[in-house]
């Protein structure tokens, strides 16, 4: 039998951040699936329906000219864009019946049963990382073989909706390699108009945010080959002239030795990328001593998750940090030319007009080089999700639970106020005094640029969600709590790759596989 044809579609997003900034980054989650595939002899392409954007049109006419057998869906803003995926796929359905659709992220990797019980369009779900499961699914789809012998999906079968259990866990990240070859990276940029690339360098998190929706999904902290790694990042550089690398790590610093180790090894390949990231204040704390490599090796900007100024807000959501420790790692980075951005988020309690007040303050105190306030949004399967399950929601349109829009009420806070609160607070921070200098007379000529960059990005943003909020659908009371519009917690499924937990709804399990939740 020929290879199966095989077509990875990266749905258009509606996120503000995903419109407005005019740049695009690649999907690294379906070219990180699309590598192995390629690999195992099949042939691969990649649509792209972020550039553009596509309309859900033109996506379904540019599928019919590739002829698909396999179409493959996944997003990274994975319950955001699940109504555009489902969309999308009852349409590829009836222009082409006998394409068979599958969709991964971490969204179908909690929601699986609901998908494929409500959803007739979706014939398959990955769950968890696909880069193992999806090239063992496709070989068995090609030659015809149970796909009850593929761990890690969910399909159906005579009617029925069944689970192949647990996914395996990939040990050896170097393993799997990442199709760069899927896109032009030409129509790839990041940080005004430099070619850029997404990548991973860790997966996991050891810590247990509550709200957090990724931790369950990576199941426990991995990292590449430190010099592996560098070598493939200069790569880029050399032969498709990257220079921007965006890292999708939730805590690429978690193993101070590897990190320490990567630096020096990309230090030694001397390129000149610029990086960014995201990761813990307390590892910042922790590298005091080494910044200087960070700074030397290309580090431009760490996001730094502040989330609240109360230390019994972050003890109750089990952020596992201090406001000490976080001040403490702006200060740090500043010293060394690296630029802190601080993600602020509202939304986790009934918050009074004076908490919002308190919060300015707070981030006044901290002084970081830039601030993104986000608005809390409940993801089922997180622990988060049962203390909010009994609050209003005011955003029926699953679409915007995107972390900038409101999705929950606070009583105490209307709609109208609560935006005017975080849009002030964010004019306030990158406005003043100290933020204008570091745009104008920044330390150097990269972080300057970085600064002005922002800041235009930024102005962009925020005059768009102001005119959306004044002129287009707003928050409002749907008399709905969170729990009767979106349905109990799965929280007990949130490690359902990594801990074995009893089932508790009932579900045909493929034979001789484990149950899908134990």
């Amino acid at each position: 039998m020929p290879a199966l044809k095989i077509l990875l579609v990266n749905p258009p997003h509606t996120a503000i951040g995903s419109r407005v900034p005019r740049e695009q980054l690649p999907p690294l989650g379906l070219l990180s699936v699309g590598g192995p595939l390629i690999d195992a002899g099949f042939p691969v392409r990649l649509l792209d329906a972020e550039l553009g954007p596509l309309s859900l049109g033109q996506v379904v006419d540019a599928v019919r000219r590739e002829h698909p057998d396999v179409v493959m869906l996944g997003h990274s803003g994975s319950s955001s864009v699940h109504v555009t995926v489902l969309e999308l796929a009852a349409l590829f359905k009836q222009a082409m019946p006998g394409c068979c659709i599958v969709y991964g992220g971490v969204h179908p990797t909690y929601h699986w049963q609901e998908i494929l019980a409500e959803a007739p369009q979706i014939d398959i779900v990955v769950r968890g990382e696909g880069e193992e499961t999806a090239t063992r699914l496709m070989r068995a789809l090609s030659s015809n073989t149970p796909l009850s012998d593929v761990p890690g999906i969910a399909y159906r079968e005579q009617g029925q909706v069944r689970t192949t259990g647990q996914a395996p866990m990939l040990t050896d990240l170097d393993a799997w390699r990442i199709g760069w070859e899927l896109i032009d990276h030409s129509r790839y940029s990041y940080w005004g108009g430099r070619r850029a690339v997404v990548v991973q360098f860790s997966r996991g998190c050891p810590y247990l945010c509550s709200y957090c929706g990724q931790r369950g999904f990576w199941t426990r902290w991995r990292h590449r080959d430190p010099v592996r790694f560098a070598k493939e990042l200069a790569r880029l550089y050399r032969d498709h002239g990257v220079r921007l690398i965006n890292f999708a790590d939730e805590l690429p610093t978690g193993s101070r030795k590897a990190w320490k180790a990567f630096l020096e090894a990309l230090i030694a390949e001397n390129v000149p990328l610029t990086l960014v990231g995201s990761t813990r204040a307390g590892d910042i704390v922790r590298d005091a001593d080494i910044l200087h490599l960070y700074k030397r090796a290309g580090v431009i900007r760490f996001l730094l998750g502040i989330e609240s100024y109360s230390e019994a807000t972050l003890k109750r959501i089990r952020k596992g940090a201090t406001v000490s420790e976080d001040q403490q790692a702006i200060q740090l980075l500043r010293q060394h030319g690296i630029i802190s951005m601080a993600t602020y988020v509202v939304g986790f309690e009934e918050e009074r007009d004076a908490d919002y007040w308190h919060s300015l303050r707070h981030l006044l105190r901290y002084d970081p080089d830039q601030i993104q306030l986000l608005y809390v949004t409940p993801h089922r399967w997180t622990p988060y999700y049962e203390t909010v399950a009994d609050r209003e929601v005011v955003e029926p349109d699953t679409r915007r639970w995107d972390y900038k829009h409101q999705v929950l009420a606070t009583q105490r806070v209307p709609p109208w106020r609560m935006i005017l609160w975080v849009k002030f607070m964010e004019a306030t921070m990158q406005l003043r005094p100290a933020a204008l200098r570091r745009v104008l007379f920044g330390k150097d000529a990269e972080f300057r640029h970085a600064m002005r960059w922002y800041t235009r990005m930024g102005r962009r943003v925020w005059l768009r969600e102001v005119l959306e909020f004044l002129f287009g659908p707003r928050p409002s009371p749907t008399g709905q709590t969170l729990r009767s519009f979106a349905g109990e917690s799965l929280a007990t499924t949130e490690y359902a790759m990594a801990v074995r937990r009893p089932v508790r709804v009932p579900v045909t399990v493929a034979p001789g596989e484990p149950m899908a939740c134990e």
